[in-house]
């Protein structure tokens, strides 16, 4: 397969993130100007079509892909990139969280980057399972507000071990590398 030009996103001028989150506004930030040092990189909300806390990788998949397809429509941009994190019930009665990117070009082509699955304590997945958000859980197991915004699970459970900003950065290059010439090169 080649890689149309206008799909390389080094020739990018305009990015939209789907959220005002400004931990994913960052790691989509730092990302992008590593590859376009001049590109413009914005941040609007836009809904993820799947509930506040979405359960399982497949819909927290559905919703990063949402979210980075409203971003690029609405603001017209040449990319649009969505993060969404989720939960997973595990076999064992266990539960763990993931965090999904998606990276979409303008033609609705899309790229999927993933990871950050972690155990989470039986007293948050006990509040998650009771209807409360991930972020919501982490608030009250702290004490803190809105932690999501900043350390979020990942960064508090790993007392600090792991920066959310630089874990969600992994995740979308993962998604964007579909958009780069040698991941093209490495298709049948």
């Amino acid at each position: 397969m080649t890689l149309d030009l206008a799909e390389d996103v080094r020739n990018a001028k305009r990015i939209a993130v789907g959220s005002k989150n400004p931990v994913k506004l960052a790691a989509a930030r730092a990302v992008a100007t590593r590859l376009v040092s001049s590109i413009t990189v914005e941040a609007i909300d836009v809904p993820s079509g799947v509930p506040d806390q979405p359960f399982g990788d497949a819909e927290t998949i559905r919703g990063a892909i949402a979210r980075a397809r409203g971003a690029r429509e609405k603001l017209d941009s040449d990319f649009g990139v969505g993060l969404e994190g989720g939960v997973v019930e595990m076999e064992d009665g266990s539960m763990r969280t993931c965090a999904w990117a998606a990276v979409v070009s303008r033609s609705g082509r899309h790229g999927v980057g993933g990871s950050l699955a972690m155990p989470l304590p039986d007293s948050v997945a006990e509040m998650i399972r009771g209807g409360m958000e991930l972020g919501h859980a982490m608030d009250k197991l702290t004490s803190a507000t809105n932690t999501k915004h900043g350390a979020g699970a990942v960064g508090i459970l790993t007392a600090g071990l792991v920066d959310r900003q630089a874990a969600y950065e992994v995740l979308v290059a993962y998604a964007m590398s579909v958009f780069l010439p040698l991941s093209a090169a490495r298709e049948p």
